[in-house]
């Protein structure tokens, strides 16, 4: 099933070392998860009954996991593969896929019905049958009583509303993302961290709104993968603004390119020079003088 909405986290379980670990998908166009098992040799696609806090759930194999280099602690897993389906189960799950299309069908039919401002984004049926979860986003608190209503009486089950920010509305619709991959949030980010603008500024990126906004509208999730290094990486570094001395000529900072540690500078001639870690690395910054106010009063 599809990870729960809004600081629920991912159930995770520590592994057997001879367990074999390989990416599973709950739904076609779902996330992929980290599964381990004790049968090797599953190949792609191959359907497989997973444990999960709800029950077994019917899923397939994506690919084998890649093997996890530190090897300190045991490896863990998000699920756990108890076999593989039967033909039985494999014609349920068949079947299940067709009755959420047709409960996301029926239920976006009751909300113009009961005229309410909501927006269904997926139905999810626990496998054996035991409930139906419907997410959906809003922009205010929605009264929805009369709909579970309706839903109850249509489905004959215990019905849950749940709603989803526009993340994880995306997160679950899916799509390719502007470097033409999978979106991030759809293939293995498990939790959305903050992120900020000045992760943008840190990596001296346009800030276009454009060009550093996802397809849900918010800052990019990728931004926070290499600003831990650009701030390590210009820690040392001499700021933009400042001024330098090296040897007896003096330099302006214009521009600062941590991932290659050079620095871009001008001269007291005006002209741009790049300079490598080994030229910067001993210069000495020149203090610059802070101008006096006008409007400053001297106190006598």
């Amino acid at each position: 099933m599809t990870e729960k909405d809004e600081g629920l986290s991912v159930p995770v379980h520590v592994a057997d070392a001879n367990d074999v670990f390989y990416h599973i998908r709950f739904r076609e166009d779902g996330q992929q998860f980290t599964a381990s098992s004790s049968t090797a040799g599953l190949k792609r696609e191959t359907g497989v009954m997973v444990k999960t806090d709800h029950g077994f759930e019917p899923a397939h194999i994506v690919a084998v996991a890649p093997p996890c280099m530190w090897t300190e602690k045991p490896r863990l897993a998000s699920f756990e593969i108890t076999r593989e389906m039967t033909a039985e189960e494999q014609e349920r799950y068949a079947l299940l896929i067709d009755q959420e299309k047709q409960a996301q069908a029926t239920c976006v039919h009751l909300i113009a019905k009961h005229e309410l401002e909501m927006r269904l984004v997926r139905v999810e049926k626990f496998f054996n049958g035991s409930k139906m979860i419907f997410y959906f986003t809003a922009d205010n608190r929605v009264d929805f009583r009369n709909l579970v209503k309706d839903l109850v009486q249509e489905f004959r089950t215990r019905v849950e509303m749940r709603q989803v920010g526009v993340r994880h509305e995306t997160k679950m619709l899916g799509g390719l993302g502007t470097c033409g991959r999978e979106l991030c949030c759809a293939s293995f980010i498990k939790k959305f961290e903050s992120v900020s603008i000045k992760m943008a500024k840190e990596q001296d990126l346009p800030l276009n709104p454009s060009k550093i906004s996802g397809l849900c509208n918010r800052l990019l999730c990728c931004l926070t993968y290499e600003y831990d290094i650009y701030r390590k990486q210009r820690k040392g570094m001499p700021k933009v603004g400042k001024k330098i001395m090296i040897g007896d000529e003096c330099y302006m900072v214009k521009r600062q390119n941590p991932l290659q540690e050079s620095i871009v500078v001008s001269n007291e001639k005006g002209e741009d020079e790049q300079l490598q870690k080994d030229q910067w690395q001993a210069c000495e910054p020149l203090k610059t003088e802070r101008p006096i106010r006008k409007d400053r009063k001297v106190k006598e």
